[in-house]
């Protein structure tokens, strides 16, 4: 059994290419089931493993499967799902086959390889999608134990070293950017696009800015209504945005809709409403929320997910020393993996030779009952058990030493006396 992780995420691949690989919400249960499907017909057996891992900065599949070039499957499975090409997809993914895949699950569980160093949410994200993987079927011995021991090493990671101590997170830099176009936020009025985990961050440190007002938009206008309540604003539906979007200076989205909530022509209309004064958008989703045209308009100023990235990675020299901290527990944790997955790798080894020795003693113990049925001397019975015993075990390495050559012979001959070591 083979494990592997492949993927593509903000270091490797842009927005553009991320939204085309992202995997809906909705959608994840059923292409987990149709990634094991993919691994099943190729090695024909039914205990390969699958789970899907989507956000706005990566998406990656995990995998245990027996078929001879997994890597390669893997990747083939992404492309074919999404209908992308293969050939143009394959420069921004990475392959990563057994303990590197390890060492690449635990580093993304304790947030090294977020955009956000340090960052918190993406082990929610995880654990998340490894519900949705069990529920689907997904999850088998390997990939349960992985992720369990990847939850373990976030925690470890972040309770013995600070390496989220001086992150700055996507919300804290909207703020940020937002101020670099407002000089008061508090003169503003602001509009959050969604009621999920990102939303209510970004509301939180919009909020300590005392601005104007805050309207939530949201599809369901309960969720949407309960996070405007704990801001004191108001909530809209999304059906009511083309007529309202006008009326707000900063938009910030991040919804899971498959399809842009924003068009070019929406935008164009509210600007021309506002007589051409600047409205600040931030769009936090992938897929995105927002026309990727709507940022060449003169009055727009429009940021995606990875140029938030760029702001985030000031003051990363100070947090080197908690980095190289947490790689050190990650290395040692990979290692005691690996040794868990070599000692599952025996366990077929160790049945079989159970049951090769069982059938032998079986034989000779009917050969015993026999002998005794006849009348023969019990002391000459346990004489020939022991002795038939003990010739039919020595059956197999005999012949090996015999028909081995050259080096095969010498480790033969090396490890044959310690497996048969008396003990004492």
């Amino acid at each position: 059994m083979q494990l592997l992780a492949v993927g593509l995420n903000h270091t490797t691949a842009p927005v553009s290419l991320r939204e085309q690989l992202a995997f809906a919400p909705e959608h994840l249960g059923q292409a987990v089931m149709a990634a094991r499907t993919w691994f099943q017909r190729i090695d024909l057996r039914d205990n390969d493993e699958a789970a899907i891992l989507s956000t706005c900065n990566r998406t990656e599949l995990y995998a245990a499967s027996h078929v001879p070039n997994p890597l390669d499957a893997g990747a083939h499975f992404l492309a074919d799902y999404h209908k992308l090409n293969y050939s143009e997809l394959r420069p921004h993914l990475y392959m990563l086959p057994q303990h590197d895949a390890v060492r690449h699950t635990f580093r993304v569980a304790s947030g090294l390889d977020s955009m956000v160093l340090g960052e918190t949410q993406i082990l929610g994200q995880i654990k998340d999608a490894i519900r949705t993987a069990d529920e689907a079927g997904g999850l088998g011995t390997y990939l349960h134990q992985l992720f369990q021991r990847s939850f373990s090493v976030a925690k470890e990671v972040r309770s013995s070293t600070e390496i989220g101590a001086h992150s700055v997170s996507m919300a804290a830099a909207a703020v940020r950017l937002s101020q670099r176009i407002f000089d008061k936020i508090a003169e503003q009025n602001v509009l959050f696009i969604g009621a999920g985990e990102m939303i209510e961050l970004c509301a939180t440190h919009f909020a300590a800015q005392n601005p104007k007002s805050i309207t939530i938009a949201n599809r369901t206008m309960e969720r949407g209504e309960e996070l405007a309540h704990r801001f004191n604003g108001k909530a809209i539906r999304l059906a009511d945005l083309p007529e309202m979007l006008h009326q707000f200076d900063i938009v910030i989205s991040c919804t899971a809709s498959s399809l842009p909530l924003l068009g070019l022509g929406l935008v164009e209309r509210a600007i021309k409403a506002r007589r051409h004064k600047p409205m600040f958008m931030v769009d936090l989703a992938v897929p995105r929320d927002i026309e990727s045209e709507v940022g060449r308009l003169n009055d727009v100023f429009l940021y995606t997910v990875d140029d938030l990235g760029k702001v985030v990675q000031t003051g990363l020299e100070s947090r080197q020393a908690a980095v190289a901290q947490a790689e050190v527990i990650i290395e040692t944790r990979v290692q005691s993996f690996m040794s868990w997955v070599d000692d599952r790798a025996m366990v077929p080894v160790i049945q079989h030779l159970h049951e090769n020795s069982e059938a032998l003693r079986l034989m000779e113990v009917e050969r015993a009952r026999k002998m005794l049925a006849k009348g023969a001397d019990i002391d000459a019975v346990l004489e020939a058990l022991s002795k038939g015993l003990t010739a039919k075990f020595l059956h197999g390495p005999q012949q090996a030493l015999h028909h081995a050559q050259g080096d095969e012979r010498k480790q033969l001959v090396t490890l044959l006396p310690k497996l048969f070591r008396p003990r004492r």
